[in-house]
């Protein structure tokens, strides 16, 4: 009593999508059900089954589409491990609005890294005469660290946390760099220092130099 239906699909129905097929489908149905009824009606049957498909699915149901058609989505339950540092390098600059009351509490951080967002900072982190003289920190490199993304913001927040310098030159670049990857590179401690051989300046003897290819 059940009709099984096999639709054939080629490339021209993967060029128009989901949406083509499902009427593809359901136009196939159609025709079917009146080439049944038509049938019917010339044998003299008064009564003709009904399409139905199995587990109540219905026409547009992504279950009757093949894998190939399907997009798999998924979404984010929880937050195993937090590789990134939360901090980045970039610059400061002033709000777009200014009549806006974000304008007199917070500036807008740049990072250089475009897969880290923009962040708001308080104008509190920034130095004292940014909001009169804001160009002279466009080429000022910044670290700041991010606290907070709100779901609804597209935007961060942060605290700037110091000052590296003029970008483009190596030492703040190479600061920039070594805080947004957590690598510590703060003095050596004193207990740390005890542990080497104490007559400096170090020397390497004539013996040592002769086993050794000099990269210097």
């Amino acid at each position: 009593p059940d009709v099984i239906i096999e639709a054939q699909f080629d490339d021209n129905d993967a060029e128009h999508g989901q949406d083509h097929l499902q009427d593809t489908l359901t136009d196939d149905i159609k025709k079917l059900s009146l080439d049944t009824a038509e049938k019917g009606k010339a044998a003299g049957v008064t009564g003709v089954h009904r399409i139905k498909l199995d587990d109540g699915l219905k026409i547009n149901d992504p279950r009757l589409l093949p894998d190939e058609f399907l997009q798999r989505t998924a979404k984010v339950v929880y937050i195993l491990e937090k590789k990134h540092s939360r901090a980045a390098t970039g610059f400061i600059k002033l709000l777009a609005d200014r009549n806006s009351e974000l304008f007199k509490r917070c500036a807008m951080f740049s990072p250089v890294d475009h897969r880290v967002p923009r962040v708001y900072v308080p104008l509190a982190d920034c130095p004292p005469d940014f909001v009169t003289k804001p160009e002279a920190y466009s080429q000022m490199l910044f670290i700041c660290r991010i606290m907070d993304w709100k779901e609804d913001s597209n935007f961060a927040s942060g605290q700037l946390c110091k000052s590296l310098g003029q970008a483009g030159e190596i030492e703040p670049e190479s600061e920039g760099i070594l805080t947004e990857y957590g690598v510590d590179f703060s003095d050596f401690s004193p207990e740390v220092l005890e542990c080497l051989p104490q007559n400096r300046p170090w020397v390497i003897s004539p013996g040592e130099l002769a086993k050794r290819r000099d990269l210097r």
